[in-house]
């Protein structure tokens, strides 16, 4: 079995074809792809010079994705990316959209821990299947993004007991009024 802590190791040979370390067998973009969406991370290396065409790789699979009709990024964010690579301010963008993704992460999660104790209607016959529902569209929608940031998650130890008062979705709300301010700026 394969060890998916550490990255799926492709090379590109000369004729640009993309061979699998793990399987030894040459695989597509969209076995790339495929990987990613299951959780792993992956790193494609020039075989003969050594290069790292990881992100060239990636972004050649964002792009026929959105070429496919299957956008994921509104065109005002598409441009807003290519302004940041023309602006001196451009180090901030990479910090910027890993936050948002991180806080997106870390909100989805603590949703789904807490939307027992979070909804009243908790107690509404029939909740249960709807709150599975929900849990199920929750992971559908998240299935290709990694559950835990160890940055961003509070240590059990830390979290408050039964009765207390969770301060989590307030510092959620302020992390992305900051950002949105930082954002507005960038504008």
């Amino acid at each position: 079995m394969a060890d998916t802590d550490k990255p799926l190791l492709i090379k590109r040979y000369a004729s640009r074809r993309l061979y699998n370390t793990e399987t030894s067998d040459y695989v597509t973009l969209e076995d790339i792809s495929g990987f990613i969406r299951d959780g792993r991370e992956v790193q494609i290396v020039d075989l003969k010079s050594g290069d790292d065409l990881t992100r060239q790789y990636l972004l050649q699979i964002i792009a026929e994705h959105e070429s496919r009709g299957e956008s994921v990024l509104p065109v005002d964010v598409l441009n807003d990316l290519v302004r940041s690579y023309m602006s001196p301010n451009a180090s901030v963008v990479p910090q910027f959209l890993k936050a948002s993704f991180d806080m997106l992460r870390d909100g989805q999660s603590r949703v789904l821990e807490n939307i027992n104790t979070i909804n009243p209607m908790s107690k509404m016959p029939g909740f249960d299947v709807m709150q599975a529902q929900q849990e199920a569209f929750m992971k559908a929608m998240t299935a290709n993004m990694p559950t835990t940031w160890p940055a961003l998650q509070t240590p059990k130890s830390e979290k408050p007991a039964k009765g207390e008062k969770d301060e989590s979705l307030d510092a959620i709300k302020k992390q992305l009024a900051e950002l949105q301010e930082k954002l507005s700026k960038l504008k």
